[in-house]
């Protein structure tokens, strides 16, 4: 059997922030990638964030709302949002936009 590697050039990330007084006190990152099952993309939501002395502000949700609708306007098929399962209210944060819980994540730490 033989491998072949292709590097894809058409994925990106969208880094969205909240700033207040000069701060960023809040961010998100929507990966765009692309695979081989769909002609559209799909999101990957990674290093969601807010300052401490701004959570329950609603920041975080303006800042998901955000890339929910980048999502749209880009033409994903879908959005991922990953979160540990121990971190209850997290889920439970997600599922108010319309996540589904909808399987596992493995992870293999390599650093």
């Amino acid at each position: 059997m033989q491998l072949n590697k292709e590097i894809k050039k058409d994925s990106y990330a969208v880094k969205i922030t909240a700033i207040e007084d000069d701060k960023e006190i809040g961010r998100v990152r929507l990966y765009v990638l692309h695979n081989d099952l769909h002609a559209e993309p799909f999101g990957l939501l990674e290093d969601v964030f807010v300052d401490e002395n701004y959570r329950g502000s609603g920041t975080g949700t303006k800042l998901v709302q955000a890339a929910i609708e980048e999502s749209k306007k880009i033409g994903c098929y879908k959005l991922i949002a990953t979160v540990r399962n121990s971190k209850e209210e997290a889920c439970s944060w997600y599922e108010k936009f319309g996540f589904k819980n909808y399987g596992v994540e493995f992870r293999l730490d390599l650093i």
